[in-house]
């Protein structure tokens, strides 16, 4: 008898009834919360710590800039050092975060460096060369040079690094680089500047 009962029971059972107990039924719903959610928290998470990076990074170009800075100025390295020398050093002191390529020491590809004397204190550059007019053009490297300066001679020394930008939510509010054809921003423009006068060596 009771089986015929409940057999006739779930033969009334309308597809609004089973509709209310699907809605009602909270078994799976944190799965699907969490896969709802997960994609858009990631993101945030991993721009925060792509963001935290990039600026460890920043700070590592600005201390490796000081100490060949300090080189220049006590006369450890001067114009007897070659360019491509020069910038090995360079590049050894920001391994650590920052990569360079196997030949990037003979053709800048990501590290930029002007080393120039200045006969004047007034005369340093101030402002980041651009090859266009915008903030965000690409950067102009024609004028860049390595010259170190002499005993009690001002010299500057200026790093650039095109650091790039991997989280897609960051890209746009980061990014101030636009390289050659690109229609948008792509990489994030380190710069580095230090200037001085050597000791009298």
């Amino acid at each position: 008898m009771s089986t015929k009962v409940k057999a006739s029971t779930t033969s009334r059972r309308t597809p609004r009834h089973l509709f209310r107990r699907l809605l009602g039924d909270r078994g799976g719903g944190t799965a699907i919360e969490f896969a709802i959610l997960a994609l858009p928290f990631f993101i945030v998470v991993f721009a925060s710590l792509e963001t935290f990076v990039a600026f460890a990074g920043e700070q590592l170009l600005a201390n490796a800039t000081d100490t060949m800075a300090r080189k220049i100025r006590t006369g450890e390295i001067t114009s007897d050092m070659g360019e491509a020398e020069f910038r090995q050093a360079f590049c050894d002191e920001i391994a650590i975060l920052m990569t360079c390529s196997a030949t990037e020491a003979d053709e800048p590809e990501k590290l930029y460096l002007d080393v120039r004397q200045v006969a004047d204190p007034s005369q340093f550059p101030a402002d980041v060369p651009r090859v266009g007019s915008t903030d965000s053009s690409d950067l102009d490297t024609s004028g860049f040079q390595f010259a170190p300066g002499g005993g009690m001679e001002y010299t500057m020394v200026r790093a650039y690094y095109r650091w790039q930008v991997i989280t897609d939510l960051v890209r746009p509010y980061v990014t101030n680089l636009r390289s050659a054809g690109s229609s948008m921003p792509d990489d994030y423009l380190m710069v580095a500047t230090a200037t001085f006068r050597n000791e009298d060596y």
